[in-house]
Parts: structure tokens; sequence; C-alpha cells
């Protein structure tokens, strides 16, 4: 008999209690990048929330609630359960086609973002552990990076190897410029989205703070004429009247939205025949005040009547 445990994705004699039939989040992601605010979100918004499980306890975990009637689940999973994470992609496969609506949520930051944060909070990143002594002998101190600094570089680098696989298949938020009220309601619109076949996720970004590490499409609107010098429409933002009515009047804002409209219109069937459940489509300007929150709007509605679309503004949400 083999002294292997039980694989988690093989159901057992005790499986027999369906388990479908419930929203299931999954909210996965690197450390540091928001797990816990996204969690506070998702129990506000009346789900029932488990931080930490560990992947061999989800389907028995997700019996008892179904016994319990409990209809929305939310299931926090990182790189504590590292020795696991191996099992959990088979077992969410097989909870999927057991009729389980599972929706799986990576978070995700840039590295600086993460080093950032740990510095400021003080905490031990939970793979500080796991990385060999490297000793640095003759090195001058002068030029020496901060070993504290290195180690914790190392550990989100390798935590990313980790969770490579999981990111590949989850909806990816990157938390890097969010504030944790961005955060949340990103997540609150993320869930009320429904289980349509895909959501179009149109966002706005000033290039000047980074490109969205989430953006699966970029688009740079940065070339067309720019509000910003003419000093009535400065203070005014892509959401407004007279930016719209300024922009429009000009040919080729005209153009280059149509042109990304059909671009999307070609491959939208694709990615639903993908199986992809979320699309984010970043357009970028240099300030992300005007031309591209514009866009955002424009094209959020002119694919309203073919695919659930959400609309975020990075850095007009984060005022």
């Amino acid at each position: 008999m083999s002294q292997d445990g039980p694989d988690p994705a093989r159901p057992t004699a005790s499986d027999a209690e369906p388990t479908s039939l419930r929203q299931v989040v999954l909210v996965t992601g690197i450390s540091g990048s928001g797990k816990s605010v996204a969690l506070h979100a998702l129990e506000d918004a009346g789900y029932f929330c488990v931080d930490n499980l560990p992947p061999e306890l989800l389907r028995d975990f997700l019996r008892l609630e179904h016994e319990r009637r409990e209809r929305r689940v939310a299931i926090a999973v990182d790189v504590r359960s590292a020795g696991s994470l191996p099992h959990l992609l088979p077992l969410l496969d097989r909870l999927r086609a057991e009729g389980v609506a599972i929706r799986a949520v990576f978070l995700d930051a840039s590295t600086d973002a993460l080093v950032r944060r740990f510095s400021e909070t003080r905490r031990r990143h939970p793979l500080s552990s796991e990385l060999p002594e490297m000793p640095r002998p003759h090195r001058r101190s002068d030029d020496a990076p901060d070993d504290g600094q290195r180690a914790l570089t190392e550990a989100i680098e390798l935590e990313r190897e980790l969770l490579a696989d999981l990111r590949a298949v989850s909806t990816v938020i990157d938390t890097s410029q969010l504030r944790p009220a961005q955060l949340r309601q990103w997540i609150r619109d993320l869930v009320q989205a429904g289980s349509t076949p895909l959501t179009l996720v149109f966002q706005s970004f000033a290039f000047k703070f980074g490109v969205p590490l989430d953006a699966d499409f970029v688009f740079d609107v940065r070339v067309l004429p720019n509000p910003h010098y003419i000093r009535e429409l400065r203070p005014l933002t892509g959401r407004n009247a007279e930016i719209a009515a300024y922009l429009e009047a000009q040919p080729e804002v005209l153009e280059m939205l149509a042109q990304i409209e059909g671009f999307l219109m070609r491959w939208l069937p694709s990615f639903v025949e993908d199986q992809r459940s979320y699309l984010t489509v970043a357009i970028g300007c240099t300030g992300g005040q005007h031309r591209s929150v514009y866009a955002v709007e424009a094209l959020a509605r002119r694919f309203a009547p073919h695919a659930a679309t959400l609309v975020r503004h990075r850095e007009l949400d984060a005022r």
C-alpha cells in the first residue's frame, strides 16, 4: 500500500455530497499585495471568508458550507501552503467540472511596491526562512546593497516562481498604485459582474506611474491631442462633456477608437472560446486624466451591448 497521503484532486467515497450551486472566490497572490484587504471587502459584500485554508481541506470545506446552505464563499490561499499548491490546480479543475463556480483572483504588485510595504510594516516575508544563507565577503560596505532588502527581494522572486501557474489561470489585479479603498471597490465590482462568459475591463492609467501589471492589452493614446494644454479644459477629466466634445472634434481620436474597437471585436470571440473570464484593456496617456479616461468611457459604452464591462480609472479613483 502506498504511504503517500490522499490526493485532494481525487474524489473519495465521502465526496458523494454535491459541491455545486455556490459562488466561490479564491483569493491568492503575492505576499503584501493586499489579500487581507480583498478578503475584508468580500466579507463586507456578504461572503463567508476563510484565510489560509490548506488546499487539502478545500473540498471538505465546500461540502460543509453546502450543508450549511452558505451560498457565497471566499477562500484565501497563498504561499504559506506552498507544499500543497501542486494539488490545487487539478482540484480546481475537478470542482469546476462538478459545477462549482470558482473565480480565482490573483493580487500582484511590483517588487518595488512590495519591498516598500514590507519595510513600512516591518513584517517578515513568509519565505524568508526558505532562502539559503549567502555570505558576501570582500565587498565594500558603501557599495553593497542592504542585505535585508536583498533577502526580501529574493523571497519575493521565489514566491513569484511558486505561484506562476496559479497566476496564469486567475484574474490578475495589479495593486502597485492602488489605495486600500480602491482595491476594495475593484473587488466588489469584480464579484458583482456576475458569471458572464467574459467580462471586459477597461482601465485608464498614467504612463508616468507605470503600466498596469494586470493588463492583457495596452494602448497608448499619448499621440492624440492633449486637452491639458487648453487652460479651461485642464481642470476637467475625460468624464466631462467638454473634454468629450473637444476630443471627438479631432478626427484622429475617432479613428484610433474605431481601430481599437475593431481589434477587440475581431478577437473577443476567440477569448470567449478560450474560456477567459476577464480581459483587461489598459488605455494610457501622460497623466491619466483626460485622453485615457475619455477613451475608456467611450469604449465601455461601445462594448456594453456585446459583453459585460467594468470601468476602472487608476489615477482618478485614487484621488
